[in-house]
């Protein structure tokens, strides 16, 4: 931890242990305090942020203490407790006996945990009350004001805080997010091996309703024969105008997988795993050019693809197209597709790639780099650490 951070975080703390409790200031809710952290962040004022994210923490733990203790003071008077673990019979003395706070107590877990999920069960609403003392978010920002500072083991340590208390996000896509800072993290740190677990993770899970992230790719999946979808797009590929015919052929707008598909690609590529490269940047490829596709038809009703240079003509300097373009990599992860086809002997389509990147006037360093080796090469190996 940063000696900024440290003894911010000492203060706080002295400060709470002498400020008697009737001078002290409300308290303040945790989501507030939240709010209020991210602010600071975004300021960078990354002291006063911890500080915040450490109080919503506090402040929501200290809360469902309480909900479960006076919890478990109702549930203590003798003719409650002669009801059992009947959650029914427990709401009938609640309302039957005017028991206002635990009522109260009762209306504030259903509104994180639906009635029906609890199975009719008093010990199961104690146990998710319990539960209900994490606070996933907060445990995240703290992970994230010390990414900022440095201290990679210990955001990785609230990142995933943060991912064995997903079942109370208030966004139940978080974990995406979080799952892709942490491979962004063990990349930074070299740790590549558990980097592509965790990008394989974002790949071959489910949604929050529990369909798989990418259905494309995990369609036909089988442990014993190659994906029947992907070997169909690879065989496309090894034709006549291949490219062309692919995305006339296919569309997947799964933004969700693209940078793992381009990211994971990219790594496979660098240690010499051509075949599985081919196989991810060709997805990025796909879901890159269908997101630009998909929104030049919802401009241009009648539009249909011909070619990767006609399509370029249609986004013209259309600001937010180019942006997408520049913020997934486009050009870069077409030279890279290029070569992992090279690699792997499908000559026309990754031909086709490097020429179009040679001629196009937007792509950078990596139209460059095509024009300066003139054909597809494969790259050196990066050794596995």
């Amino acid at each position: 931890m940063s000696k900024k951070l440290f003894f911010g975080f000492i203060l706080l703390l002295f400060a709470a242990a002498i400020v008697p409790a009737q001078f002290s200031q409300p308290q303040m809710p945790w989501w507030f305090l939240l709010e209020q952290g991210k602010q600071h962040f975004r300021n960078g004022l990354y002291g006063e942020a911890f500080s915040s994210f450490e109080e919503a923490r506090r402040a929501r733990h200290s809360h469902f203490t309480r909900l479960e203790e006076d919890f478990i003071m109702f549930l203590s008077i003798p003719d409650v407790r002669w009801l059992g673990d009947s959650l029914e019979f427990v709401e009938w003395y609640i309302d039957t006996n005017n028991q206002f706070q635990a009522a109260e107590i009762l209306n504030e877990l259903y509104h994180y945990y639906p009635r029906t999920a609890l199975g009719g069960s008093v010990n199961r609403a104690l146990e998710e009350l319990d539960h209900l003392k994490s606070y996933p978010e907060a445990e995240y920002w703290l992970g994230e004001t010390f990414r900022v500072e440095g201290e990679l083991s210990l955001a990785y340590r609230q990142y995933e805080r943060a991912l064995n208390q997903q079942a109370l996000f208030q966004n139940p896509e978080f974990d995406l997010e979080i799952l892709y800072r942490i491979t962004d993290l063990q990349r930074t740190r070299g740790d590549f091996v558990e980097m592509e677990k965790r990008t394989l993770e974002i790949i071959h899970g489910n949604d929050s309703a529990g369909n798989p992230r990418d259905r494309l790719w995990s369609s036909g999946i089988s442990t014993d024969i190659p994906n029947p979808i992907r070997a169909a797009m690879l065989r496309i590929l090894e034709g006549d105008d291949g490219i062309n015919r692919f995305l006339t052929i296919y569309r997947h707008n799964n933004m969700i997988t693209e940078k793992a598909h381009r990211e994971l690609g990219l790594h496979y590529y660098s240690h010499g795993r051509y075949i599985t490269a081919a196989e991810h940047l060709m997805f990025a490829f796909l879901i890159q050019n269908t997101v630009l596709i998909e929104e030049i038809i919802r401009r241009e009703f009648d539009y249909v693809y011909t070619s990767l240079e006609n399509l370029m003509l249609m986004i013209g300097t259309r600001r937010e197209l180019l942006s997408f373009m520049d913020e997934t990599e486009y050009f870069k992860n077409i030279y890279y597709f290029s070569s992992a086809l090279y690699a792997n002997g499908r000559t026309r389509s990754a031909v086709y790639l490097w020429d179009f990147l040679a001629q196009s006037s937007r792509s950078g360093e990596w139209g460059d780099r095509a024009r300066r080796a003139g054909t597809p090469f494969i790259e050196a190996v990066v050794v596995m650490p």
